[in-house]
């Protein structure tokens, strides 16, 4: 197991830097200048004396080679020195703190709430296989799979803020400074991050468990007169998480990721929202920053699943 770990990390270290390499280089691929864009917005360049514009450039090392820009930055991160935002003029670190604790609670939301409805719903789809219980769970699966983010969000915005006026239709409020408000904001995109997840776990563990009780130590379990609800348990449930815990990996940089669509189009103060800002005002330090991050966090998340599967199924074994 700890030669595994060591050769995961090892591996891990190698996507991160090819990750960091792509994303740094494709970022100056974008037409125009961060500086220009920035100063755009808030002075006039016309009247600017050159000075000053090549001391902003010096400041966030412009200036430089591309590689020998990517050497500061990637050495700044290993010491913890994420830079500073050419578009919010702070310290990237100070960004990502402020903004990835509602990422995290909202995906959070929304990834335990998908997993464990979707779970339940797909126990139950395959117990009841070819029971109307069990074509409903199918359509419904098959049709949150195929609909768009982004579509479902302002769809929902539409139906339960404007039509009914339910929720509120964006915003963000601390769970800490109000509850009550929290909760009400967080409904509609919540059920924006889950039902994807909710579907495609719902579908994975219905074909899983109608896998699982085919097995013979299943039907003898049955045979033994042994309660439905001690035969899913004991028997059915454990040996079907693999292929779920492996979904349930994937969904971590879906919650990222996902995060972009959601964040926007309910105006949430988040990681998604900074991501899009920054691109927009090609803000490098702060794109190159959060995407080296959300590669770091896939990376340690798919070891963990893949170190978890020795504990749901005996038989498996690392080197």
């Amino acid at each position: 197991m700890t030669g595994y770990i060591v050769r995961r990390l090892l591996m891990g270290i190698i996507v991160l830097i090819m990750v960091s390499l792509a994303v740094f280089f494709l970022m100056r691929l974008f037409p125009g200048d961060p500086i220009m864009l920035y100063l755009s917005g808030s002075l006039n360049i016309d009247t600017m004396p050159p000075e000053k514009l090549a001391e902003l450039r010096a400041q966030f090392h412009l200036d430089k080679p591309v590689f020998q820009q990517y050497l500061i930055w990637i050495s700044g991160i290993f010491q913890g020195d994420f830079g500073t935002s050419i578009y919010y003029r702070e310290n990237v670190a100070v960004l990502m703190l402020e903004r990835y604790p509602i990422t995290i609670i909202l995906g959070g939301i929304g990834f335990v709430l998908s997993f464990t409805v979707g779970m339940t719903v797909g126990i139950l789809a395959a117990i009841r296989r070819g029971t109307w219980i069990d074509s409903t769970v199918t359509v419904i699966a098959y049709l949150f799979q195929a609909i768009p983010q982004f579509w479902l969000g302002i769809l929902i915005i539409l139906v339960f803020s404007l039509r009914l006026d339910l929720f509120p239709s964006s915003g963000y409020t601390p769970p800490w400074v109000d509850f009550g408000d929290f909760a009400s904001k967080m409904v509609m995109p919540v059920m924006c991050y889950a039902v994807f997840g909710l579907a495609a776990t719902a579908r994975q563990m219905r074909s899983a468990v109608i896998e699982v009780i085919r097995q013979d130590y299943v039907r003898t379990a049955w045979s033994k007169g042994l309660k439905e609800r001690t035969v899913i348990s004991k028997h059915v449930l454990k040996n079907s998480l693999i292929p779920v815990i492996t979904m349930a990996g994937m969904f971590v940089p879906m919650i990222f990721g996902g995060s972009v669509f959601v964040e926007s189009v309910f105006a949430i103060p988040g990681m998604g929202r900074l991501l899009v800002t920054s691109i927009q005002g090609q803000d490098y330090v702060v794109v190159q920053s959060v995407t080296f991050i959300l590669a770091a966090v896939v990376v340690v998340v798919n070891m963990l699943v893949e170190i978890s599967y020795v504990f749901f199924d005996p038989r498996i074994r690392y080197g």
